[in-house]
């Protein structure tokens, strides 16, 4: 199997990297620009790694769960109407950074496996960090957050095979085995 997990780490080095050589930024400013770079970097990562594995399935997939997920933020947002802590306006639940990067993440878990969406959840945990130091939401707006864009991912996700399957059909009456073999 590849390695999707390497363009995402790739990404974020390099998105964070530059991001920390900026000198006029302080560093709360460093980490909430660094937290919006995440927030993009991480799904678009998930819908480059489908180029990588040239999986076409997966790439619809990640359109549907991202789609889903937008939605959910953008109508919770207009529903909602809650104020954020800095008082700048009235959308501050759910968190749409932390629902996209969360997206991701969970869309490399779900379709790749685990080991895969180490970085993106990281990297995604970050992006909720960012979005409560840099006052833009509380505690609650980037849980549900978070809620949604694993949530959209794992309904809308399979799991990616790649390789042969065989089970064993085993019933009262019938034994068999079945193979299983993408073309």
């Amino acid at each position: 199997m590849r390695y999707p997990a390497v363009i995402l780490s790739s990404s974020i080095i390099l998105s964070s990297s530059a991001l920390l050589t900026s000198q006029s930024a302080t560093a709360g400013d460093t980490v909430e620009k660094i937290g919006s770079a995440l927030a993009v970097t991480i799904p678009a990562a998930a819908f480059g790694s489908t180029y990588y594995m040239d999986d076409k399935e997966g790439r619809q997939q990640f359109y549907y769960a991202f789609a889903a997920n937008a939605a959910a933020t953008q109508a919770l947002k207009m529903a909602v109407d809650k104020e954020r802590p800095n008082g700048r306006d009235n959308r501050s639940f759910p968190s749409q950074h932390t629902s996209l990067a969360f997206q991701g993440a969970s869309f490399i878990h779900k379709r790749y496996g685990f080991e895969y969406s180490i970085p993106a959840y990281l990297g995604a945990g970050f992006v909720a960090y960012s979005r409560v130091a840099a006052d833009e939401h509380d505690t609650v707006d980037v849980l549900a957050g978070a809620a949604l864009g694993v949530a959209s991912s794992s309904l809308l996700t399979k799991r990616y095979e790649d390789g042969a399957m065989i089970s064993a059909n085993l019933a009262p009456d019938y034994y068999g085995v079945t193979l299983y073999y993408p073309f």
